[in-house]
């Protein structure tokens, strides 16, 4: 009987074994397939954010100078013209976005150009008066610059902003002031 009991203690000891083997077993496939999981989420995460970052990038609203011709000159470039004008002390500036004939003295040209015409009263010096003509509808394209003072009709056609590679409103807005400062319609000297 003695036997029989420590058999009996020694199977039960290798059934528990055999049990308590299998248990770290079926948790390292548990762990293994958990671990697996995660890799699955990690990989997913990825792909979210780049889908997150390619909707970010669609909310982003274009640039001033992406958007069409005439909204960019009326929307942006015209009201910063003017802000820049009044920063320089001029507050009485009118300025139109208009399509007309370039008109220079000793010069006809039935075409006309989308141009940005500005005008103001200078106290003591008169009226002034300065065109900057696109000669395409497009800011990047060719452009021309006209002068006039107290009514009177250009007499040269300078070309404006020629050399420039990159355009945009922060430029030709301050193309535009230097100009005219270099007029010396501005300041004095």
């Amino acid at each position: 009987m003695a036997e029989e009991n420590k058999s009996k203690e020694t199977a039960e000891t290798t059934d528990e074994a055999d049990k308590s083997a299998d248990k770290p077993a079926e948790n390292k496939s548990t762990e293994n397939k958990s671990a697996d999981k995660p890799a699955e989420k990690k990989a997913a995460k990825p792909a979210a954010k780049a889908d997150g970052a390619k909707s970010k990038a669609k909310e982003k609203p274009p640039k001033p100078e992406d958007k069409p011709f005439n909204e960019f000159m009326e929307q942006h470039y015209l009201p910063d013209l003017k802000k820049a004008m009044a920063e320089e002390g001029i507050d009485d500036l009118t300025l139109e976005f208009a399509k007309r004939k370039l008109e220079v003295m000793g010069q006809s040209d039935a075409e006309p150009y989308w141009q940005v015409q500005g005008n103001w009263e200078d106290p003591g010096e008169g009226k002034r008066q300065f065109n900057i003509a696109f000669i395409s509808e497009d800011i990047t394209g060719q452009k021309v610059f006209t002068l006039a003072s107290n009514g009177s009709k250009p007499s040269t056609i300078e070309q404006f902003m020629g050399d420039e590679r990159r355009i945009n409103l922060g430029l030709m807005v301050m193309y535009t002031v230097q100009r005219l400062n270099a007029q010396k319609w501005l300041t004095r000297n």
